[in-house]
């Protein structure tokens, strides 16, 4: 899944930079790493000696997965879909109803008919909320890094907007798999370039996920999935094999991580490594659609179109990128976004419930932008860090949400355009589709005070607040709220600080820097916290935040019926029973409150005028197989 925090991780496992030798006798050493009581087991690859290819093809039945050219399936996805209004028209309507966005969506939300339509020469300025902190896919720990990687980053596998996985067109030939579901094949197309001119070849593969694998790298999200995979081995520079521990309806998502060029980091990670500093700008190799121009550190990141990409020996061989240059200008503040977006000065950008209510309807902001919403399966909550002696306890976890004012904070902070969250799977996502509707939390002060009570938080009248006597110590029931620094994240925190005040609980708030945030959560040095997730591609990859002892469970939460769950859902191939699996992983870490659930957040977008293309999918409009590259600026 993916962090909103802002400290987004890709969801499925995306990869990345390398360590070892791509030889098959290499074996990285094993750590285990212990926090708060919390021991986090690091992966470990076993020594692996793969069977020659030509004994491997003969002992199985193989099933050819399929390779998909992503723009060529929006188009036939479009082929019979009209405007639904003419282009002024859309240009000129304000989207201040359902209708009114479903008209405006489904006329500048599609492709262009053909190339002419496009301006292949323009420069897009878009939002960055952040100033990356690395540029190397492998360590993307922020929304802001991901935006970057789908741009720049090389990788074999992707998925469209239903979530359905594939191998890239762009960068596949072939790929199969064996009838017991143990091994991948995929054969690399022979046209494919670095930004530096060198080949892309199957040691790339390699070497990247024996990076990945390697426990003195930071890079929990990545490895998500990818421990799945035994062994990969390259038996020509275009063959590729992903060898897999278990038989996992899952399989298909664990091989889908990105790529690096091993000639770039092999030499690095001699004086680095464990790749803690940055590549120079200059320096960056890369292997996707755009290569990076330019770096003024809190102000612009510049990518450049790679003719590289798509030609190769003197002949088009993928499609061309629309857009010539994409200029990031980074942008933490909300209301610099806005004026930006009301003189023209930016193109795309995520707008907060406040901004598309009350900043976002008069002539000023119409005149050079529009904007779309549509369903997004991201959620955001309060979580609890269950080893400090507040919230090792259901019953306080529940007084929390019961103290909580949720129909506030989705009337007037949210302006009803959130709907409640009612738990970590969305209602529209295959898993729940089936499921009843779960109804809302609402404030209850009464029964919140009275769950405290049976807890053993009792007012105490020296104190001003709520204690407990642990260990022989009277305890103050007071702790910290950490927060993004987002003026609307900070405002949902006060809220919680005043209804909790009024049942005797004292709540400080820090508002941290994403940086800093992120780290105080990895490292567990946190009590409570706002945060949010996006959805994964398939629902397996939750288990990092929610399995015992995985690296992204922050909270230190631990269910053996979810972990045994998760487990029986990789092995389950019949998807209505696979989602009756995820059903009840939803019902178990929803009554043992792992969070206080406040609201799912659609995608609230503005776009220029000029722009055309914007699709929506559970992970909002850029971040999927024919995501941002399906966007496009009309030619005037």
């Amino acid at each position: 899944m993916t962090d909103r925090n802002g400290l987004g991780v890709a969801w499925c496992a995306i990869a990345i930079v390398a360590l070892l030798s791509s030889g098959c006798s290499s074996q990285p050493p094993t750590t285990t790493t212990t926090t708060q009581a919390t021991e986090v087991k690091q992966p470990t690859l076993q020594t692996f000696d793969p069977p020659p290819l030509e004994k491997l093809l003969a002992d199985h039945q193989w099933i050819e997965r399929p390779v998909v050219d992503s723009l060529k399936l929006r188009r036939e996805f479009e082929k019979d879909k009209k405007p639904l209004v003419s282009v002024a028209e859309a240009l000129a309507m304000k989207n201040d109803s359902d209708k009114a966005n479903e008209k405006i969506v489904g006329t500048l939300g599609l492709l262009p008919k053909d190339d002419s339509a496009v301006d292949f020469d323009a420069s897009i300025v878009r939002r960055l909320q952040q100033e990356p902190k690395s540029l190397n896919p492998i360590l993307t720990s922020s929304m802001s890094e991901t935006e970057i990687n789908n741009l720049t980053a090389f990788g074999l596998f992707s998925f469209d907007w239903q979530l359905n996985p594939f191998a890239s067109w762009d960068t596949v030939k072939s790929w199969k798999a064996s009838d017991d579901n143990l091994v991948d094949i995929v054969v690399m197309r022979d046209d494919l370039t670095w930004s530096d001119g060198k080949p892309i070849t199957a040691h790339d593969v390699v070497y990247s996920f024996q990076t990945i694998m390697d426990p003195n790298i930071d890079v929990p999200a990545q490895r998500s999935g990818t421990d799945k995979i035994r062994w990969v081995h390259a038996y020509d520079n275009h063959t590729v094999a992903f060898f897999h521990k278990e038989p996992l309806v899952t399989n298909v998502w664990n091989v889908n991580f990105a790529v690096i060029p091993k000639h770039v980091y092999e030499p690095h990670r001699r004086s680095d490594p464990k790749l803690e500093r940055d590549l120079d700008i200059d320096k960056q190799v890369v292997g996707g659609a755009y290569g990076f121009a330019s770096r003024t550190r809190g102000q612009e990141l510049v990518l450049q179109r790679r003719e590289s990409y798509y030609r190769h020996n003197g002949k088009q061989v993928r499609d061309k990128p629309y857009f010539q240059e994409i200029r990031f200008k980074i942008m933490p503040d909300p209301n610099t976004s806005m004026l930006e977006l009301q003189r023209g000065g930016i193109a795309e950008a995520e707008l907060s419930p406040g901004q598309w209510q009350e900043q976002t309807n008069d002539a000023g902001f119409y005149q050079h932008n529009t904007k779309v919403r549509g369903s997004e399966w991201t959620f955001f909550y309060f979580g609890w860090n269950f080893n400090t002696p507040y919230f090792s306890d259901l019953k306080v976890r529940q007084a929390m949400s019961y103290a909580f004012h949720h129909d506030e904070m989705l009337k007037v902070h949210c302006y009803g355009l959130f709907e409640p969250c009612t738990g970590i799977f969305h209602p529209e996502s295959w898993m729940m589709a089936s499921q009843p509707k779960r109804p809302p939390q609402k404030q209850d002060l009464d029964k919140a005070e009275d769950l405290l009570d049976a807890a053993g938080w009792e007012f105490d009248p020296s104190l001003g607040v709520r204690a407990k006597t642990i260990g022989g110590k009277k305890v103050p029931f007071k702790f910290t709220m950490l927060v993004r620094n987002s003026a609307d994240r900070v405002a949902i925190c006060e809220l919680l600080k005043q209804n909790l005040q009024s049942i005797g609980v004292e709540v400080s708030i820090a508002a941290l820097e994403t940086a800093t945030l992120q780290q105080r959560l990895q490292s567990k040095q946190f009590e409570a916290n706002f945060g949010g997730w996006g959805t994964g591609a398939d629902p397996d990859t939750s288990e990092n935040i929610w399995g015992s002892n995985q690296e992204r469970n922050w909270g230190g939460y631990s269910n053996p019926k979810v972990d045994q769950l998760f487990a029986d859902g990789r092995k389950e191939n019949d998807r209505q029973k696979r989602g009756a699996i995820y059903a009840e992983i939803d019902r178990l870490t929803y009554d043992d409150q792992v969070y206080t659930f406040l609201y799912y957040q659609p995608s609230l977008y503005a776009f220029s005028k000029d722009m055309r293309g914007y699709m929506f999918s559970p992970r909002g409009p850029f971040h999927y197989g024919p995501g941002f590259s399906a966007i496009w600026q009309a030619a005037q």
